[in-house]
């Protein structure tokens, strides 16, 4: 893509009216491009509609009209979450319109430099991590794009001083052309959003797109633990700066003593960053960290490695690292109720997510989850539903989870029925599980599917349980 600037008097399209597609409509409009900015919800579900045309924006709403892209069209700036089958994406490919998300325009504005942080599990615990370790370090952070402030907003009002901190997710990553982080952050890959992407091959690729344009100078950090982050290596030009639980790196952030796989054992552990001349820097005990589980302590390893990419002391991080009490909706304690603990981890809308969180607490538990379909079979939650005292299974994979779970030998499976509505359904998931727990024990929200089957979205979710709990 050009710099926005090049566009004064061509027609862009904007789909979607989202925050981030009205931000970035009133980007290119202020530049001098001709925007039309379409979306198919009807324009009584638009408020932000009236806005623009305000502004001298053209709005079409409730629907895609034939004639919306068109030879004359320079540029289609897409709402991440629109697939590309949708017809005007469609008939831009056909007319080798440039089709491009956000991040593109952003990038291409700021003049901050830019972390990108991404992964199929953890992105937006790592990233406010990040932010509030550079904040530490007096660095001026702008945390955006997923999280916060859209990033074409954010990116108008950084300026050299400060650092943008982003969460990208592959559907963002996939609309890039010249984007080009300093830091940029592979947390994790595993088998999500297939329905999208149509494919682990496309998924990936488009997660590898934080690297491409990355240069010796800048830094690709990246979980080392992890084999798909490590396959990528070749096609890095970026120095890399890997992070592992399980092994002691040469350079790198790593624990020590590190972990092995598939085993729990209480030997106090630390974090050390080990630099490019062999120097160790202990950054804290993993036993102070403030969020729980191991997933946490790999976010955490993360945090440290884009923290000290982008020049943060060492020496500040563990602070930060004790003082994190986490993200609404990831790993969240929302209360005690008649000596059970409750734990709200909607975000959890994959089968690794969920088999990480269950993988946080020692004591009995009951699991709340279930959610959309997306063809998954879920066997890969098989080897940790065994240990659970109950599961309670809803939305439309229950059938699904309920014969995994019975393959595990989980003795108690309760089925809610999607026939109420869907804050009725969570309520009644609550009020059963409540049932099956005792004190000492945790009932854990972690649906290891997507909300959208019920919800609007995870945090709608989230919010519903959160209250049914405390309606107990």
């Amino acid at each position: 893509m050009k710099h926005p600037d090049e566009y004064k008097g061509r027609e862009v399209v904007v789909l979607g009216l989202a925050k981030s597609g009205v931000q970035v409509a009133k980007v290119l409009h202020e530049r001098g491009a001709v925007v039309t900015v379409n979306d198919k919800k009807e324009r009584e579900q638009s408020p932000e509609a009236s806005e623009l045309e305000s502004l001298g924006i053209s709005v079409i709403c409730g629907g895609h009209p034939d004639g919306l892209i068109h030879e004359g069209v320079s540029l289609v700036v897409k709402n991440p979450g629109i697939p590309y089958s949708v017809p005007p994406v469609q008939k831009a490919l056909e007319l080798g319109i440039e089709i491009v998300t956000e991040v593109e325009v952003a990038y291409l504005i700021c003049e901050a430099p830019m972390i990108g942080i991404t992964g199929s599990n953890g992105k937006t615990t790592t990233t406010t991590w990040v932010g509030k370790m550079l904040d530490a370090a007096g660095m001026n952070p702008i945390v955006a794009g997923n999280i916060g402030t859209p990033l074409s907003q954010a990116a108008q009002e950084a300026s050299e001083d400060n650092w943008m901190v982003v969460e990208l997710s592959s559907f963002q990553l996939k609309g890039t052309e010249t984007f080009r982080p300093k830091v940029g952050a592979l947390l994790n890959v595993t088998e999500t959003h297939l329905d999208y992407h149509g494919g682990m091959e496309d998924y990936v690729a488009s997660k590898a797109k934080l690297f491409a344009n990355q240069k010796p100078e800048d830094t690709a950090v990246l979980n080392w633990d992890d084999p798909v982050c490590r396959e990528l290596v070749p096609y890095i030009k970026a120095g890399i700066l890997p992070f592992s639980m399980t092994e002691e790196l040469v350079q790198g952030i790593f624990v020590r003593p590190s972990y092995v796989p598939d085993t729990e054992d209480d030997l106090e552990r630390v974090i050390i960053y080990r630099d490019y001349s062999e120097s160790e820097t202990e950054i804290a005990k993993v036993s102070s960290i403030g969020l729980p589980g191991r997933f946490n302590v790999e976010n955490a390893l993360a945090a440290c490695g884009i923290a000290i990419a982008a020049g943060a002391d060492p020496a500040v991080l563990g602070g930060v690292l004790a003082s994190f009490r986490g993200v609404e909706h990831r790993l969240e304690y929302v209360a005690e109720k008649a000596g059970t603990a409750y734990y709200n981890n909607s975000k959890a809308t994959n089968s690794k997510a969920t088999t990480m969180a269950l993988g946080s607490f020692k004591q009995p538990l009951v699991l709340i989850a279930g959610g959309l379909d997306r063809g998954s079979d879920y066997m890969e939650l098989l080897p940790v539903l065994g240990g659970l005292k109950g599961i309670v299974v809803l939305g439309e994979t229950r059938d699904k989870l309920a014969k995994v779970a019975a393959m595990a030998g989980v003795k108690h499976i309760i089925s809610v029925d999607n026939g109420e509505s869907a804050a009725a359904v969570l309520q009644q998931a609550v009020r059963e599980a409540s049932a099956l727990a005792e004190p000492g024990e945790v009932v854990l929200l972690s649906p290891a599917c997507a909300s959208w089957d019920m919800f609007t979205s995870y945090e709608e979710r989230g919010r519903i349980f959160k209250e049914a709990v405390h309606n107990l």
